[in-house]
C-alpha cells in the first residue's frame, strides 16, 4: 500500500486511476519537470507581494506598503486552499489547478516572507537555503537506501502530521474567540521545541512523497498524475519552508 502524510497524496490517489489504458504513463522526470515549473510560478508570484511590502519608505523611514497587499495576501491564502481541494477531488484537471495554486500560494508566501525579512533581515535567505538543503539531503538519503519508507515509518509520520494539523486547527478556531494556546507560538523553550518537531515531521513527509511518486510511476499511473505528484511535493516544500521560517524567527527573538 502507498501512503503519504501529505493529504494530496494518499493511498488511493494513484490506484484509482492506474486501470486506465491507452494513455502515456507517469514518469519520475516528468514529475520533476512539473515540480520545477510549479516552484517557478510560486516564486514569481511571491516576488509580486514581496515588492508590495518593500515598495519604499516614508519620511520617517517606515515601510510604505501597497494598499492592496492585504487583499492579495488573504486572497492568495483562501484561493490556494480552494484550489487544493479542487485538485484533490478532481485530479484530472490538475494541469490547470496546480499552476493556479502555485501562483495564489506564492502571493501569500511572498507577503509572509517580506514581513519576516523586515523584522529579521537575512532570515528568508536562511530559510530558503535550509529548505532546499533538507530537500536534497533527504532525496540523497532516500535514493541511497539510508532512509526507507517502511509501513511503520509511514504510519508514524502520518500520525504525527495529523496531530500537528489538529493542533493548528484548534489554534485557529480558538483564536477566533480570542483564546490563545500558550507556549506554542512563543519564543520560549517549549515554542522552539515545538517548531523544531514540526520542521522534522514536515521534512520526513518529503520521504513519503518521494516514495509515493516513485511507486506511482512504477505502477503505470496516467501521465496527468505527474501534476498531482508535483503538486503534492510542492505543498510539502512550502509547508517546510514556512515552518523553518517560523523556527528561525523564534530563535532570533530570544
Amino acid at each position: 500500500m502507498m501512503r503519504s502524510g501529505n493529504p494530496v497524496l494518499n493511498d488511493k490517489t494513484f490506484t484509482r486511476h492506474i486501470d486506465l489504458t491507452g494513455e502515456d504513463r507517469m514518469t519520475l522526470m516528468g514529475t520533476v519537470h512539473k515540480t520545477g515549473l510549479l516552484l517557478t510560478l510560486l516564486v514569481a508570484a511571491a516576488a509580486v507581494t514581496w515588492n508590495m511590502v518593500f515598495q519604499g519608505t516614508n519620511s520617517e523611514g517606515m515601510l510604505m506598503m501597497h494598499p492592496q497587499l492585504k487583499l492579495f495576501m488573504i486572497g492568495g491564502a483562501i484561493g490556494s486552499l480552494i484550489l487544493a481541494l479542487i485538485t484533490y477531488f478532481k485530479p484530472t484537471i490538475a494541469f490547470i489547478t496546480a499552476p493556479c495554486y502555485a501562483i495564489l500560494k506564492g502571493l501569500f508566501v511572498g507577503a509572509l516572507s517580506a514581513f519576516m525579512e523586515a523584522m529579521f533581515p537575512g532570515i528568508v535567505v536562511q530559510a530558503v537555503g535550509l529548505t532546499f538543503g533538507v530537500l536534497f539531503a533527504l532525496l540523497g538519503a532516500y535514493r541511497s537506501g539510508l532512509i526507507k519508507a517502511t509501513e511503520n515509518f509511514k504510519l508514524g509520520v502520518c500520525a504525527a502530521t495529523g496531530g500537528i494539523m489538529l493542533i493548528y486547527l484548534a489554534t485557529f478556531i480558538l483564536g477566533m474567540f480570542g483564546v490563545n494556546i500558550p507556549f506554542i507560538h512563543g519564543s520560549g523553550t517549549f515554542g522552539i521545541a515545538f517548531s523544531g518537531f514540526v520542521v522534522v515531521i514536515a521534512a520526513l513527509n518529503l520521504v513519503l512523497d518521494f516514495d509515493f511518486i516513485e511507486n506511482g510511476a512504477e505502477q503505470g499511473a496516467p501521465k496527468y498524475m505527474e501534476w498531482i505528484g508535483a503538486f503534492g511535493l510542492m505543498v510539502t516544500l512550502v509547508w517546510l519552508y514556512i515552518e523553518i521560517l517560523h523556527l528561525l524567527a523564534k530563535l532570533r527573538s530570544r
